[in-house]
């Protein structure tokens, strides 16, 4: 049985010598100095970094850095499986944590694990090593994966207690030369801690923590920069709970979600900032753009509601932050979350039609929910009277 990795001691050359190790990376700050500390204390040692592509586009910038330390590169592209296995369920979850931003790391953490240890199993791997630190809920939400699954081997973070300040990071990756190589397609990877995928993009870190001074730099954004000046309409559709298609022309969820990131993205919507707390009580401040799900979650509630009788909503909403809780503490794989799922799956198999909007600058306005199967009249003067 392999033991929890929390610091940089557990990573020794002892370690190295004795286990075959697979790290989590993606390319930016973290992962990097996790992958340079090992090559100074270890030249040798047998290292796969994986990068799980989710459409954020990780791969290239991180085979840059794996060639430069000369460690073996796996990159798999699970972007479709993230958004038909995660991101679209959370859209019948309605998947916003506590009313402020849709969730979107709790659905990456559980697919990565699972993709990494079956890696490590079909490749004789004896470790998988991550980058979260004991600020971030996803410390947690990897290491209580990997207990889900039982993995035998080592697992964890050497960031998860006493980790190395940002500043020292910069500093260690400055001197050897590999900074330029995380810098060079993200800039911002550098200086905040980032978080990319097709769903979300996601920031915190150096100055963006403090909720007393909220002062976003304009040129972190990029999905959601207002270019359009025109109002445009757009269709979205859905068959049994999940999107299928905009404007009558059926994608599949990866092209879905890339359109509408552009589309609704130009007029500046989908920006969100708010508060999530952590494993002490403390809370701590993301920011996040959001324009896919801000339409998407938005559509599927309309939709809903045409479609599913009151009383079965009013449960349905109750357990929505159930479901929402326990992805964000990290047990996608629990008990609780299955069976909140079974029921909110159940539900959206009713959730099919069509929904129409008025996209502009001042926000979403809808202009017709067409329910395959409506419980709603079209007028009410056809109701019959008591």
């Amino acid at each position: 049985m392999g033991k929890i990795v929390v610091d940089l001691a557990d990573i020794d050359e002892r370690f190295l010598r004795n286990n075959r190790v697979i790290c989590l990376f993606s390319g930016g700050l973290d992962g990097t100095y996790l992958l340079h500390h090992i090559a100074s204390v270890l030249p040798s040692a047998s290292v796969l970094a994986l990068t799980i592509e989710l459409g954020g586009g990780d791969g290239l910038r991180a085979g840059r850095v794996c060639d430069r330390l000369g460690f073996d590169h796996l990159v798999l592209d699970q972007t479709d499986e993230f958004l038909a296995g995660y991101a679209f369920p959370a859209i019948a979850a309605q998947a916003v944590y506590l009313g402020t931003h849709p969730i979107s790391a709790s659905l990456t953490r559980p697919l990565m694990v699972q993709v990494a240890t079956a890696v490590a199993h079909e490749q004789g791997y004896d470790a998988v090593l991550h980058t979260a630190d004991g600020t971030q809920n996803s410390l947690r939400r990897f290491n209580q994966t990997f207990a889900a699954l039982r993995f035998a081997g080592s697992y964890g973070s050497p960031f998860a207690v006493d980790a190395p300040s940002r500043e020292k990071k910069l500093l260690e990756l400055a001197d050897s030369g590999l900074l330029e190589l995380v810098e060079r397609s993200r800039p911002e990877s550098a200086r905040y801690s980032t978080d990319v995928n097709l769903w979300c993009r996601e920031f915190e870190a150096d100055g963006l923590d403090d909720p007393e001074r909220i002062d976003v730099p304009e040129a972190l954004y990029e999905w959601t920069t207002p270019t359009a000046t025109e109002p445009v309409e757009v269709e979205v559709s859905f068959q049994h709970g999940a999107p299928v298609a905009l404007d009558g022309q059926a994608l599949s969820a990866a092209d879905l979600v890339r359109s509408l990131n552009a589309l609704v993205g130009a007029y500046g919507l989908g920006r969100y900032i708010g508060l999530e707390e952590i494993a002490n009580g403390q809370k701590v401040q993301e920011v996040r753009e959001m324009p896919a799900a801000h339409l998407l979650l938005d559509a599927y509630r309309r939709l809903e509601q045409a479609s599913v009788d009151a009383a079965t909503l009013r449960e349905k909403i109750h357990l929505e932050q159930i479901w929402v809780h326990e992805a964000v503490e990290g047990r996608w794989l629990g008990p609780l979350r299955t069976a909140a799922q079974a029921f909110i799956g159940s539900v959206a198999q009713a959730v099919s039609g069509r929904v129409r909007y008025r996209v502009a600058g001042a926000g979403l306005t809808p202009r017709a929910v067409i329910a395959h199967n409506p419980l709603y009249v079209r007028d009410r003067v056809e109701i019959p009277q008591a």
